[in-house]
């Protein structure tokens, strides 16, 4: 497919969002000349404990903050797409959204333990992948049997910019200067962080309906 705007997709807890997430996409942004990115912050990861997790309006909110003035939006479209892997994210997005082009963004965290994801061979098929470097998770990325699968595929910044057909597999890999902040840091620093993003249903800044804490209230 050729044409139409390109749109990073950033998926995560956001638990909470915090500069380094900003940092790491407006260089993935710059690299790769996208658009804009959707930070799309999940109901619930599969791979992720639910204890400690933030109320998803909470966790909205303080992506919202750190996305301020930024080419970035907000979105919690899993929680109205229903769905639950990122596979099923992708597919019903590429549906609803056909004239855009998107590329899954990525730390090396995730691609160390991509394998594990449902159908990730899929997932590799339905759109680019550009992977961030992460310190303390290379090593684990580069020996992951994803990595193993994904390497034949590899694409350069450059290349994914000026080629004339959009199409994947394709792995880039971005290489920045290391960040060392995390949520987990956050979390440990400040445990009721949360507690600060109280109010009203903050609007999802892609679908534009108000974002709910759970699929019974979005449903209600």
């Amino acid at each position: 497919m050729t044409g139409g705007p390109i749109t990073g997709l950033l998926g995560g807890s956001f638990n909470p969002a915090h500069a380094g997430h900003r940092r790491i996409t407006l260089f993935a942004m710059a690299a790769l000349g996208l658009d804009e990115t959707w930070w799309m912050v999940s109901p619930g990861n599969p791979l992720k404990p639910r204890k400690g997790m933030a109320p998803l309006r909470a966790r909205v909110r303080s992506a919202k903050a750190q996305a301020r003035r930024a080419p970035i939006r907000v979105t919690a479209i899993e929680q109205e797409l229903g769905t639950r892997y990122t596979i099923d994210t992708m597919r019903a997005i590429r549906r609803r959204y056909p004239r855009r082009r998107f590329v899954w963004l990525m730390g090396s965290d995730n691609l160390a333990q991509f394998h594990l994801w449902k159908d990730w061979r899929q997932i590799a098929r339905e759109m680019p992948i550009a992977v961030i470097a992460r310190p303390g998770y290379e090593d684990d990325a580069i020996a992951s049997p994803a990595m193993a699968w994904l390497r034949n595929y590899r694409l350069s910044a450059g290349r994914l910019r000026n080629r004339g057909e959009w199409s994947a597999p394709a792995l880039i890999e971005l290489r920045f200067d290391p960040d060392p902040r995390s949520a987990t840091q956050i979390r440990r620093a400040d445990p009721d962080w949360a507690d600060g993003m109280a109010g009203p249903a903050p609007r999802d800044e892609v679908t534009h309906s108000l974002i709910a804490n759970s699929m019974t209230e979005a449903a209600a």
